[in-house]
């Protein structure tokens, strides 16, 4: 049988071919990925990149060796790598994706005290810890119907979480309210635990925590852990925890973060991410393509748009405001609409101060996600927003400058960020 023939059945590799339907399509797909991931998943675990590789469609008895064209960006990547060799924290990983075809553009990893340590990035060990905030976030705008300027009353400090205090549904003269918005800019632990307990029911976080494919394993052409997410199936203080991600026990992997980010950005609709672009066999000649594989519409587009006008809030006011002061000041960046979210948690593999942050940039013709998580052991060396915002600038740097020379002389549009830059800081209380 023919090279290209034997392997179309389970590989695109004859791009004439057409499938006859949406499952036969999908069916190649899924296979396709699963075959490649066979192939690469111990060397991209071992943070190994070969430039070809055995491949197997129909068992051990049938093996083909092709060279592979990766989806990483060099310069992106370079960057990634530079920054956490540059920073050294005692672990660290960075993702970076195209929110629009799910093509990842940077994957790296690192950690201190061995340097040919695991490729972090594919772990879901690291507590989701705030970052699930942008489930709960979801499930609320996109299931109650709940507003980012719904207001939430709420006792106890800002970043603790207490029984007595988010249990209790009693105005005081210490009770302060807070607008969604600016609880989630924030990440008021207390906030998030009375909008579950008032606008939710537990099985709203079990169906949106199943929609962002935690619990389930991505059909990516690489093997990357299973995020978890448990939910308590009655209201009370575990359910207020996992709302406001105050927890070690639901988790989730940097890969994931990013698929997240980039639901927000792509308008509620998730990417599966991928890792390999193409396949060419000895003659050069390309026998398979990768094709874009959608999870599917997870929040409706106004739905993504509220939640992304909270995430953008939390460069501007919340918890990243100081590491993106610069660049929300930046001229050449007015036009670029960016959003994010932190998360702080102890976790116990590896053992540590897990610091995350998870984030997108769009401008009119790009969309791209970043996942950053550092983990510490004593000292701190770099915050992981900060890691996001370089990315960010990495990413746009380039187009900035050549689109900054060409219209040196014409005023550009004010963005959004621009126009909510004036906004003052908050005092933490």
């Amino acid at each position: 049988m023919p090279t290209a023939l034997f392997l179309s059945a389970f590989l695109f590799f004859n791009e004439r071919e057409v499938p006859a339907s949406e499952d036969e399509w999908l069916k190649k797909t899924l296979e396709s990925r699963k075959v490649i991931s066979e192939s690469l998943s111990a060397s991209i675990k071992a943070n190994r990149r070969p430039a070809e590789a055995v491949f197997s469609p129909e068992g051990e008895s049938d093996k083909l060796t092709l060279k592979i064209n990766y989806t990483l960006q060099d310069d992106l990547q370079k960057e990634a790598e530079a920054l956490l060799k540059r920073y050294r924290p005692d672990y660290g990983a960075i993702v970076m994706m195209d929110a629009k075809t799910g093509r990842i553009l940077a994957m790296s990893s690192y950690e201190k005290a061995n340097p040919q340590g695991s490729n972090l990035a594919l772990r879901a060990s690291f507590p989701a810890a705030s970052i699930f905030k942008v489930i709960t976030a979801s499930a609320a705008v996109d299931k109650a119907g709940v507003s980012p300027q719904h207001r939430i009353g709420y006792n106890g400090g800002n970043y603790t979480l207490y029984k007595k205090n988010v249990l209790s549904d009693k105005v005081n003269k210490w009770t302060r309210f807070i607008t969604l918005k600016e609880a989630f800019a924030r990440s008021i632990n207390t906030a998030f635990g009375r909008l579950s307990l008032e606008s939710l029911e537990p099985k709203d976080l079990t169906e949106y925590a199943n929609r962002f494919m935690f619990n389930e394993s991505m059909p990516t052409d690489f093997f990357v852990e299973t995020s978890q997410a448990s939910v308590p199936t009655e209201k009370g203080f575990q359910l207020t925890e996992v709302a406001s991600g105050f927890n070690r026990f639901n988790t989730m992997s940097p890969v994931h973060g990013a698929m997240i980010a980039s639901t927000i950005i792509n308008d509620g609709k998730m990417l599966v991410p991928y890792i390999v672009d193409s396949l060419e066999n000895s003659k050069n000649e390309k026998i398979y393509k990768a094709q874009i594989l959608e999870r599917g519409q997870i929040l409706r587009p106004e739905s993504a748009a509220k939640v992304r006008e909270m995430m953008e809030q939390t460069i501007l006011t919340g918890t990243s405001r100081k590491t993106f002061r610069k660049i929300v000041r930046d001229k050449k960046f007015r036009e670029i609409e960016m959003g994010g979210k932190t998360g702080h948690f102890s976790g116990m593999n590896p053992k540590g101060r897990n610091d995350w942050f998870v984030g997108y940039a769009s401008d009119d013709q790009d969309k791209i996600a970043v996942a950053a998580i550092t983990v510490n052991v004593k000292k701190w060396t770099v915050k992981s927003s900060a890691l996001g915002e370089m990315m960010f600038r990495k990413y746009y740097k380039e187009k900035l400058d050549e689109k900054a020379a060409a219209i040196q002389e014409t005023p550009a549009k004010p963005s959004r960020l621009r126009r909510f830059a004036s906004v003052p800081r908050r005092k933490r209380s």
